[in-house]
């Protein structure tokens, strides 16, 4: 046998199809692209085009998020710190952070910092000072009479029942468990109803229980807005702006502008009116 008669098993391999080469190849002519149209010219990319309707990966919902920000943490296990202190790469008197730990080859990069992970138990004790930890990790170190330094209290896992940080904010499961001890402490409460009865409502909504303010609006040049506006100045009634002094227009004209929010030079008497109309 000689090389230039090696071959590929029957079957094996197959020809490229040529389109476009004679009508009687079968594909021939529009070279299996149809009679013309978009779709049979060159440099046309229409995928994904559903006819003009909302096409299918514009329906379905969104899920998910990546933070493009997030940090990314080295992770350092219990068992890990347990082998460099076996084979000598830590010992007990070194504080070790990030760069220490990089420095003594327990960990090959810090990244965004070390989160010190997992349970177990350390033939000698260590002190390390890392980004995040988790309580059994934290309780592993301790036990063997060594420290963990945590900078980043948000990377450290919390156990059920303790709060997030100094500020008292609680997670969603510490408010389940604290829920109840707020109930037993309900009825240390109970003078608030003695003292509701003291509580005096302001005038103008008292006024307006017992059906005493008027619809100001029914005075000409009086709207909604500027209702409101004499309300907050315990101005309620027909009465009330039937009797308004000079001073007293004088000083509202001051404060509220009624030169040019009231088109109506007698509003007070057109209250008047109004008063006498009620009767």
């Amino acid at each position: 046998m000689r090389l230039n008669e090696l071959s590929d098993n029957p079957g094996a391999t197959k020809a490229r199809l040529r389109v476009g080469r004679g009508v009687g190849s079968g594909k021939g002519k529009t070279a299996g692209r149809g009679v013309k149209g978009q779709k049979s010219r060159s440099g046309v990319s229409i995928n994904g085009f559903e006819g003009g309707q909302m096409p299918i990966y514009m329906r379905l919902p969104k899920r998910g998020f990546n933070k493009p920000n997030r940090k990314r943490w080295a992770e350092l296990s219990i068992a890990n710190v347990n082998r460099a202190i076996e084979s000598g790469k830590l010992d007990g008197k070194t504080d070790y952070d990030a760069a220490a730990l990089v420095e003594a080859g327990v960990i090959r990069r810090a990244k965004d910092g070390v989160r010190l992970i997992g349970s177990g138990k350390l033939s000698k004790g260590v002190k390390l000072t890392v980004s995040g930890a988790t309580p059994g990790a934290i309780k592993a170190v301790e036990a063997a009479k060594g420290a963990v330094t945590v900078l980043d209290e948000s990377v450290t896992y919390r156990p059920k029942g303790e709060k997030a940080d100094k500020s008292g904010k609680v997670s969603k499961s510490d408010k389940k468990t604290s829920a109840p001890k707020a109930k037993a402490e309900k009825p240390a409460a109970k003078p608030k109803a003695e003292k509701a009865p003291a509580k005096k409502a302001p005038a103008k909504k008292a006024a307006a229980k017992k059906g005493e303010a008027d619809d100001l609006t029914k005075i000409s040049g009086i709207g909604p807005v500027f209702a409101k506006r004499l309300a907050e100045e315990g101005l309620t009634t027909y009465a009330q702006i039937a009797e308004l002094t000079k001073e007293r227009i004088a000083e509202l004209d001051e404060k509220l502008d009624l030169k040019n929010n009231i088109d109506n030079d007698d509003w007070p008497g057109q209250a008047k009116a109004l008063m006498a109309e009620k009767k």
